[in-house]
C-alpha cells in the first residue's frame, strides 16, 4: 500500500499568545516591508515563529548568512526551552476560517518525498504543478540545511470531490483534542486544529491510500520551491549516509498541510497579466498570430477588447498568453507583471504604455488530467487566495 502522506510527530507551540507566534509564508508581502515591520514589532522579545523564518521583503537588505544562523540558534532555544508539545504519530486537522467568511480545511502530516520529483516530465506520484525554477532552490537549502526543526508554509493538493476525509473527520471534530483556537494576526481570519492520533489516524491513512492512488497522487498547491529544497536536502542525506539509512531518516519527510481540491473553501482564483509596453505594438503581434481560440479581454488606455491567444482549443489561456507574452517579451524587451483583482488588472492597463490580458479562473477539475498530460502548468496559472488567505507558520517538526 502506497502511503504518500503519513502522521507525524508535530509540535504545537504552548504560548498562550498563539496570534504572536503564527506569522505569513516568509514569500507574502514582499514588496510590502512596512508589514514585515510591523509584524517584527509584535513579535519581539516573545516565542514567533518570525523569528525563525526569512522574510523575503528583507532578502536585498539584510545578510542572509546572519538570518540563518540567528534563526537555527533561535530554533534550537525553541526545543530546549520548552516551547512546543509534542504530538507523536499524528495529524492536525485544521479549520482555516478566511477573511471572506469561506472556511477552508486541511490536514497537517508528512509527505514522503521519496515520492515526489519535480524535474520535468516526471511521472512520480507526487509531482510539482509549475516549472521549478531550479535557481531559487539552493537559497532555500541553504536555510534548511543546518535547520533542526521545519515550520512549513506548503500546501499539498489530493482528489476527493466527494469529499470523503473530511466529512469523515468533521464527523470527529467534536471528540477531537483542540491544540489550537485563535484569531491570526493582521486580520487574516481564524484557525483551529485538532489532533488526530491513535485508531483515527489509521483510519485516515488509510483512507488517504485510497484516495491517492492514481497516478498522481498528490500535486503542489503552494511552497513548491520550499518542498524541491526539502527533496534536495533528503538527497543530501542519501549521498552521505546510503539509501537505505536514509529511507529511515527524519530528511525523508517534510511536513505540510494536505487539502481536498475539492473543498468548497478552495478558490482558484486568475492571475492576470500586465504587460508594460507600446499596447499597439504588442496586440498587433497578438493579432498577427491569426489565433481563433480562447479570447481574453484587454485594457489599454482608453481601448478595450478581446484578442485570442491560443492556438487550439486544447491549450489552456493562461498558457497560450504567456508564450505570446515571453516572445515578444524576448524580442521587444517588455515587462511582464502578475496582477491579482480585476479591478486592480483593470486600472493598471489603463495606464500610460501599458496593456493588462484578464484571464478565466483555472477550473480546479482540470488540475490533476492537465499536469497529467502536460507535465506542468505556465509559471502564475492561478492563485489559491490573496496574501492574507496564504498558509500560516504554526506546525513544526524535527528533522535533525
Amino acid at each position: 500500500m502506497r502511503k504518500l502522506f503519513t502522521p507525524a510527530d508535530i509540535l504545537i507551540p504552548c504560548t498562550e499568545l498563539l496570534e504572536k507566534w503564527s506569522v505569513v509564508a516568509c514569500d507574502q508581502y514582499t514588496s510590502e516591508p512596512e508589514y514585515w515591520d510591523r509584524v517584527s514589532a509584535a513579535t519581539a522579545n516573545r516565542p514567533s515563529a518570525r523569528h525563525i523564518i526569512y522574510p523575503e521583503a528583507y532578502l536585498e537588505t539584510t545578510n542572509a548568512a546572519e538570518v540563518t544562523a540567528g534563526a537555527n540558534a533561535k530554533m534550537a532555544e525553541y526545543l530546549s526551552g520548552g516551547v512546543f508539545r509534542k504530538f507523536e504519530n499524528s495529524y492536525v486537522y485544521l479549520r482555516r476560517t478566511l477573511r471572506s467568511g469561506l472556511v477552508r480545511r486541511g490536514l497537517m502530516g508528512a509527505v514522503d518525498l521519496s515520492e515526489y520529483d519535480y524535474s520535468v516530465g516526471s511521472k512520480s506520484a507526487i509531482r510539482a504543478t509549475e516549472k521549478t525554477v531550479l535557481e531559487r532552490i539552493p537559497p532555500r537549502v541553504n536555510l534548511r540545511r543546518e535547520a533542526p526543526l521545519e515550520i512549513p508554509h506548503i500546501l499539498m493538493l489530493f482528489e476527493d470531490f466527494e469529499n470523503r476525509l473530511y466529512s469523515m473527520l468533521d464527523g470527529l471534530w467534536d471528540e477531537l483534542e483542540t491544540v489550537y483556537d485563535f484569531d491570526l494576526m493582521e486580520n487574516s481570519g481564524h484557525i483551529t486544529g485538532k489532533v488526530i492520533s491513535g485508531e483515527n489516524a489509521e483510519r485516515v491513512t488509510e483512507l488517504l491510500c485510497s484516495l491517492t492512488g492514481g497516478s498522481i497522487g498528490i500535486a503542489v498547491g503552494d511552497g513548491n520551491h520550499s518542498l524541491a529544497a526539502a527533496k534536495a536536502c533528503f538527497e543530501e542525506v542519501i549521498a552521505a549516509i546510503g539509501h537505505d539509512a536514509a529511507m529511515s531518516h527524519p530528511a525523508r519527510y517534510a511536513l505540510a498541510e494536505l487539502e481536498n481540491i475539492g473543498d468548497d473553501g478552495i478558490l482558484f482564483e486568475p492571475i492576470h497579466r500586465l504587460a508594460l509596453c507600446d499596447p499597439e505594438e504588442l496586440l498587433s503581434f497578438i493579432r498577427a498570430k491569426g489565433y481563433t481560440c480562447a479570447p481574453v479581454p484587454f485594457f489599454a488606455g482608453e481601448t478595450t477588447g478581446e484578442v485570442c491567444v491560443c492556438p487550439d482549443g486544447d491549450t489552456l489561456p493562461c498558457a497560450g498568453l504567456q508564450a505570446l507574452l515571453d516572445e515578444f517579451a524576448a524580442a521587444n524587451g517588455c515587462t511582464i507583471d502578475y496582477i491579482h483583482g480585476d479591478d486592480t488588472a483593470e486600472k493598471l492597463g489603463r495606464g500610460e504604455n501599458a496593456v493588462s490580458f484578464l484571464l478565466p479562473a483555472f477550473p480546479k477539475p482540470a488540475l490533476f488530467p492537465t499536469v497529467e498530460r502536460d507535465g506542468t502548468l505556465p509559471r502564475k496559472a492561478f492563485s489559491m487566495g490573496h496574501a492574507e488567505d496564504k498558509r500560516f507558520y504554526l506546525e513544526a517538526r524535527v528533522i535533525k
